[in-house]
C-alpha cells in the first residue's frame, strides 16, 4: 500500500509543513483522533508516503516511511510527553500541537524524501480524508484514476 497524505498549508510559507518536509526540519508526521482512525494501525515501516499541500491538486513528494508508533487510550499527561519527546522530529507549531492533543496518536517518522517534478496531478473524488490509502499513487492521479475505494480506509 501506498499513503497520500494531505500537508497543513496555514502559515507563514516558509512554515508551511510540506516546505518544513523538503527542507528536511520535519521527519515525521502526526495523526490523532479521539479514537482510532485512520492511519492508526494502518501504515508500515517501508511502504511509501505521498505528499500534496491542502488547497493545491499537486503530489509533489514521496519518502519512505521509517518507523510508526501508535498509541492509544492516552492521558493529557502522556499526549504532551510524547509530542513534546518527539518535537525535534514532528516540528509543530503550538497550533498543530494544540491540534493533535487526541487520545489515539499515529506518529510516522520517514526518509529519503525526494521531490516529484513535475508534480502529479491528484484527481480529487468526493469525501477524500486527509490521509489515503491506495493500492498505487496513479489510483489518485489524473488520466489513471479509479473510483476511490474507502474499503482500504476501514478497520
Amino acid at each position: 500500500m501506498v499513503h497520500l497524505v494531505y500537508c497543513d498549508n496555514t502559515g507563514k510559507s516558509g512554515e508551511r509543513e510540506l516546505n518544513k518536509i523538503m527542507s528536511g526540519t520535519k521527519t515525521m508526521v502526526v495523526r490523532g483522533a479521539a479514537g482510532r482512525k485512520i492511519p492508526h494501525s494502518r501504515v508500515v515501516e517501508g511502504e511509501i508516503l505521498y505528499f500534496m499541500e491542502k488547497g493545491t491538486a499537486q503530489i509533489s513528494a514521496q519518502a519512505q516511511v521509517k518507523a510508526v508508533q501508535n498509541y492509544v487510550k492516552l492521558t493529557d499527561d502522556e499526549i504532551v510527553k510524547i509530542l513534546l519527546d518527539h518535537q525535534s522530529k514532528l516540528n509543530l507549531t503550538d497550533k498543530q500541537l494544540e491540534r493533535w492533543h487526541k487520545k489515539c496518536l499515529c506518529l510516522v517518522e520517514f526518509c529519503d524524501i525526494k521531490a516529484i517534478d513535475p508534480p502529479l496531478a491528484f484527481e480529487h473524488q468526493g469525501n477524500m480524508d486527509d490521509w489515503l490509502i491506495i493500492e498505487k499513487i496513479e489510483d489518485v492521479v489524473v488520466g489513471t484514476s479509479i473510483e476511490y475505494n474507502y474499503e482500504k480506509s476501514r478497520f
